[in-house]
């Protein structure tokens, strides 16, 4: 897989848009204010070098190289070390009366690009830390927002542009995810109505011609009818780990399948939130449960999925006698419905209903629920 673009990446031109227009503000704060300082050809120095390192950031940051810890620290410690060499150039009256050569609108670049890379937490303490170093160099932390909201300033630089780009992360890993879901979903699609079209139908026809022929051909027919059902299973439980609450309804009925159950299945996904299916999938056991109980030993059942968009319905049926008139009431006033009532609960607490039915071929359950 070719690497993925980083999400970040607008947000790192928007930074270097940003460079480039505190850098105009400093050059302007230089010219105006070196004539103050009292070594004004050392600070033209610190200008100097304070000009090739924006220069250098902006192409490492533009190019995705500096896009590291280890460079990000590395601003945070040239900038610190610029604010700091004010110190060197000017007098304490000046530090006092003014704001740092390079600037607090420059110095902020540090706050942005930890809080790019970092996030909001690290960006925050940065914006700190360039704060408290214009204090250290004052001796006095100014409180008084009125004048002073520098310290207001970079914590909400560093929390805005942080959270930022946490959120174009998550979305970009969202996106990607849903992608590659997508892709496996069209894929394993793929791979089923090959292998359905193909190995599927002819173990179908040999189970079919090898119960015709009888004798030795009837033993390879339930082979090929144990080895179709197999690859049924297989074909329709195969696919993604889907954990954003959503799943395919198939996926579950297609464990159901057995000897003595048949399970028809769309060949599209039924897509149903987790909890959802997995107590509709629990109805379902227990109307299979009833089959194996009430229906005799050679009954056989039939689960029949269907996607009708606005609802999603199962049928159970089996072939089995069905129930005699007059018995679901005798069991009712004896207190002998706990497997019925418990699938017309279950499907109640879905917003759904159950129906059962039943006749001299047999027992069906509807079951419907809410589509996804």
């Amino acid at each position: 897989m070719a690497p993925t673009a980083d999400p970040t990446t607008p947000l790192w031109r928007a930074a270097q848009v940003f460079r480039l227009l505190s850098y105009a503000y400093a050059v302007y704060f230089q010219v105006t204010r070196s004539s103050e300082l009292d070594r004004p050809t050392l600070s033209w120095v610190l200008f100097g070098a304070l000009s090739v390192w924006t220069l250098v950031c902006a192409a490492v940051y533009l190019q995705g190289f500096g896009r590291r810890t280890e460079w990000v620290l590395a601003e945070v410690a040239v900038v610190v070390a610029l604010m700091l060499g004010t110190e060197v150039v000017a007098s304490d009256q000046w530090v006092a009366d003014n704001q740092s050569l390079p600037t607090t609108l420059w110095a902020t670049n540090a706050t942005i690009s930890v809080a790019v890379l970092l996030g909001p937490v690290a960006g925050m303490a940065v914006g700190a830390v360039v704060v408290g170093t214009a204090a250290a160099m004052k001796g006095q932390i100014n409180l008084d927002l009125g004048r002073n909201a520098s310290i207001v300033i970079e914590l909400a630089v560093g929390l805005a542009v942080g959270m930022a780009a946490q959120t174009a992360r998550r979305a970009h890993a969202e996106l990607e995810r849903a992608a590659r879901l997508s892709a496996a979903v069209e894929e394993r699609e793929r791979l089923s109505r090959q292998v359905h079209d193909g190995v599927v139908q002819v173990l179908a026809l040999v189970a079919k011609r090898g119960r015709e022929l009888g004798g030795e051909a009837a033993e390879l027919a339930g082979l090929a009818g144990e080895q179709e059902r197999a690859l049924r299973r297989l074909i329709s439980t195969a696919g993604p780990d889907e954990r954003s609450g959503v799943v395919d309804m198939r996926t579950l009925l297609a464990r159901r399948e057995s000897d003595r159950v048949s399970v028809s299945l769309p060949g599209t996904v039924v897509r149903l939130d987790a909890a959802v299916a997995a107590e509709l999938d629990a109805a379902v056991g227990n109307a299979l449960d009833n089959v194996a109980a009430h229906a005799g030993p050679q009954a056989r059942a039939f689960v029949f999925l269907e996607d009708l968009g606005d609802t999603v319905t199962i049928t159970v049926r089996d072939d089995g006698p069905g129930i005699a008139p007059g018995r679901l009431e005798q069991a009712a006033a004896e207190g002998r419905v706990g497997i019925s009532k418990s699938i017309v609960g279950r499907l109640r607490s879905l917003g759904g209903s159950a129906t059962l039915s039943s006749d001299d071929g047999g027992t069906e359950w509807e079951l419907s629920v809410p589509g996804g």
